[in-house]
């Protein structure tokens, strides 16, 4: 048995990297994980890579010959495979799985698409940027709003308990300056980024792929390298029009 992790640098890809070592440090005895980096200057369209995910994206894992792709299916998978509190298999699994979703289905998009239209799309101009900026950002606010108001009682956001959702989420939150939504005027939620980043096996997973002295701030060279692969991420020009 094995298991190899295609991933890389991005939100999405720490999930599957601070699981991982979460897992690690939980106990579980993980079959032999090899680890496989996808640049984003079109690897991720190659058809060796599209065998595995033909959304020709990160991350993805193949278990055992088994391909799995979407980050958050990856954490579930991993999570009912390999059981610990990461992923509870009694009642309390729907509430991580409905937290889990929730990232998927807001936090990731919103957050993803506001970092785009700040930092990455260059075939637009300010004034067609304005009103996708304005909308994003407004939703950014009501998301981080929510994750507040769900940590008022607990120090994580299933409870007492850190699991996949926290993982799911921080991945994104943790780039609130690069995506520049003010997360400050929500103490809970800046109190939980930073429980969430203590953790040693946070502290390992987010060091894939970036030096250890850029692990929490990029170099301007950095900064550079990641505006250019995500300007082209974010191009139409660069989809694949031939599927």
């Amino acid at each position: 048995m094995s298991l190899d992790v295609y991933t890389g640098a991005t939100p999405n890809g720490w999930k599957i990297s601070i699981m991982i070592e979460e897992l690690i440090d939980a106990g579980v005895e993980l079959p032999p994980v090899n680890w496989h980096t996808v640049k984003l200057n079109g690897q991720q369209f190659t058809p060796e890579y599209m065998a595995i995910n033909p959304n020709q994206k990160l991350p993805t894992i193949v278990h055992d010959g088994r391909p799995i792709m979407e980050s958050c299916a990856i954490l579930q998978y991993l999570g009912e495979t390999f059981p610990t509190s990461l992923m509870p298999l009694d009642e309390g699994r729907w509430d991580v799985v409905q937290w889990l979703y929730w990232q998927a289905a807001n936090i990731g998009p919103v957050f993803g698409n506001k970092l785009s239209y700040t930092r990455y799309i260059n075939d637009a101009t300010d004034e067609q940027k304005a009103h996708p900026l304005a909308r994003f950002m407004a939703e950014a606010l009501r998301l981080v709003a929510v994750l507040d108001a769900q940590l008022a009682e607990h120090d994580y956001i299933c409870g007492e308990d850190y699991t996949v959702a926290d993982i799911a989420t921080w991945c994104w939150i943790r780039s609130y300056k690069w995506s520049k939504v003010d997360i400050t005027t929500k103490p809970r939620v800046v109190d939980w980024v930073h429980r969430v980043r203590a953790r040693p096996g946070v502290e390992r997973g987010i060091s894939f792929g970036v030096p250890k002295d850029e692990i929490d701030k990029f170099s301007k060279e950095r900064r550079k390298q990641y505006q250019q692969n995500g300007g082209g991420i974010a191009s139409n020009s660069s989809l694949r029009s031939d599927l």
